[in-house]
């Protein structure tokens, strides 16, 4: 069509991905480009601005690597990554919260309890709890990929002095879908601010740049939805403001004493009560395949 006009742009370009061959990817392309042109006209975007977009989106490629995405650190502050999260959610499952810019993919396997401690500095504290399905029945075939930061709030991939993959591991559940990993408190932090991201968007906001304190994991097993999701602490000053809107209440649990030779053993604390945080997560049943 050569006489392209106001009129007729949004049509022929949705037209335009008739030819995809997957349906779903057809779907996906003819409703972006509606929403982006819908976009463009209710705002009456000009030149400039969509210039500068565009040099916003090469800067927010040009600082990511394989170890931190500042596209997963857009999506997180825009809320999408939240948005898609509730989307997935399933009745009586356990629900996602953000991945985040930090995850890197090949942590280390260790065994079940998982003694992360090492040299971190600290509280000690023993994060432990079971996998099931949404009936409540365990999953022993789960496995589970843990990731969070050091006491100084920094992941590894942002702090020479740790070193790779401290405080991150993967692991296998028990039989009875159990696990247990000794490590130490995480502390609130801020999301990177060296980036597009926060000099672009947040700052000119005036957007907080605080996360509540969270450990990360992403839960797996055969025949089941994954599950990435974050747990949070209920003291937490930040739960209420969280940067990438990730809190949920069923993600919230307390940090309790525990006195026993066993708990302590595990921390390598030789006396007193020690800090442990038990929580349960409920995958739900993958779809069946039509």
């Amino acid at each position: 069509m050569k006489n392209i006009s106001l009129d007729n742009i949004t049509q022929t370009v949705v037209q335009s991905f008739d030819g995809l061959p997957d349906a779903r990817a057809q779907a996906l392309a003819q409703a972006l480009v509606k929403h982006l042109h819908g976009f463009a006209t209710e705002v009456k975007l000009t030149h400039a601005e969509w210039r500068s977009a565009l040099t916003f989106m090469h800067r927010v490629g040009d600082i990511s690597t394989d170890s931190r995405s500042e596209f997963s650190l857009l999506s997180d502050v825009l809320g999408l990554s939240s948005m898609v999260d509730l989307l997935a959610s399933e009745p009586n499952a356990t629900p996602g919260s953000v991945l985040g810019p930090f995850h890197a993919v090949g942590s280390p396997w260790m065994d079940n309890p998982a003694l992360l401690i090492g040299e971190n500095e600290g509280p000690r504290v023993l994060f432990r709890g079971r996998i099931l399905d949404t009936q409540g029945n365990a999953i022993p075939e789960a496995t589970i990929d843990f990731w969070q930061n050091a006491s100084n709030g920094m992941y590894w991939q942002l702090d020479p002095e740790q070193p790779q993959d401290n405080l991150r591991c993967q692991m296998h559940v028990g039989a009875n879908g159990e696990f247990s990993i000794a490590t130490i408190r995480p502390v609130p932090y801020e999301i990177p601010t060296d980036g597009p991201v926060w000099n672009d968007l947040m700052v000119p906001a005036k957007r907080s740049s605080w996360r509540p304190a969270h450990f990360h994991l992403i839960v797996s097993a055969p025949g089941y939805r994954t599950l990435v999701t974050e747990v949070f602490e209920s003291q937490d000053p930040y739960l209420q403001s969280d940067a990438v809107f990730g809190v949920r209440e069923p993600l919230v649990g307390v940090f309790e004493a525990v006195d026993d030779d066993a708990t302590r053993a595990l921390l390598g604390q030789p006396t007193g009560p020690c800090e442990v945080l038990v929580m349960d997560f409920r995958l739900a049943a993958a779809p069946k395949s039509p």
